[in-house]
C-alpha cells in the first residue's frame, strides 16, 4: 500500500455550476467529503498539487489526510472528472474513511515476467480482459496492484481469478464465478493455418466423392 499523503483544503459555503467555475478559473477544484454518517462538506483544493496526485498513478487506492480548518480528514477518494479536452481535475468525491473502515476499490493488474511465458515466445498474444479487479479490502490495507506472473503460460491458457493469490484480508467483490483476467491468445498467422487444416480435414477426399458416386 501507498503512503499516506497530505492535501491542503479550504471550505466552501456556495455551491453549484456557477461556484464551481469560478473556484476553478481561481486556480482551484471544488470536492466534496462524505461518508460515515455525517453530512457532506464542500471543499476546494489546490489545482497543481491534485493535477500531479491524479496523474501520478494510484490516485484512488491511496488514503489522503485533508487538512481543513486546523482539522485531518483521512479519506479515499472515490471519484474524479477531468476535462475531456485538457484532462484537468474538474471535480473530486472523497470517502472518510477511519482504520476500522472496509471499501470497495478498483486495484490496477500488473502482468510479470512475460519473457519467460512459452506462449508468448512463440507468437502468442496477452489478451487483458479486465486492466484491474474490484476488491474488498481494509482502508488503511488497499493493494497498490495485484501482480500476475506469467511464467510458464502457453498459448490457450486463461488466467481466472481463482489462480491469483490475494493479499491477506482482501477479498474479490464478484465471489459468484470465477471470472477470467487474461488469456494468451494465438497470433493471427497460427489462427488461420488452424481454420485452414480444419477445413481441409472437413472437406471430402476423391476417394470418399467416388464412394458416394
Amino acid at each position: 500500500m501507498s503512503e499516506a499523503y497530505e492535501l491542503k483544503a479550504e471550505a466552501r459555503e456556495r455551491v453549484g455550476k456557477g461556484s464551481s467555475r469560478e473556484i476553478r478559473r481561481n486556480g482551484k477544484v471544488p470536492a466534496v467529503i462524505y461518508g460515515d454518517k455525517q453530512a457532506p462538506v464542500s471543499i476546494t483544493l489546490d489545482y497543481k498539487t491534485l493535477y500531479y496526485k491524479i496523474h501520478g498513478g494510484g490516485f484512488k487506492t491511496t488514503i489522503a489526510n485533508i487538512l481543513l480548518d486546523g482539522k485531518s480528514i483521512q479519506v479515499l477518494p472515490k471519484d474524479f472528472q477531468l476535462d475531456p479536452v485538457s484532462d484537468k481535475p474538474v471535480h473530486v468525491d472523497f470517502l472518510r474513511v477511519s482504520a476500522k473502515s472496509m471499501v470497495n476499490v478498483h486495484v490496477p493488474i500488473h502482468f510479470l515476467h512475460e519473457e519467460a511465458s512459452p506462449g508468448i515466445k512463440r507468437g502468442g498474444v496477452l489478451n487483458i480482459v479486465r486492466h484491474d479487479i474490484e476488491l474488498h479490502a481494509s482502508a488503511n490495507a488497499i493493494p497498490d496492484a495485484i501482480e500476475i506472473d506469467l511464467t510458464g503460460t502457453q498459448i490457450g491458457d486463461s488466467i481466472h481469478i481463482s489462480a491469483v493469490t490475494l493479499p491477506k484480508g482482501v477479498t474479490s467483490v464478484i465471489h459468484d464465478r470465477d471470472f477470467t483476467i487474461a488469456t494468451i491468445a494465438a497470433p493471427a498467422v497460427l489462427a488461420a493455418e488452424e481454420e485452414t487444416t480444419e477445413a481441409a480435414a472437413a472437406e471430402p477426399t476423391e476417394t470418399e466423392e467416388k464412394e458416394d458416386e
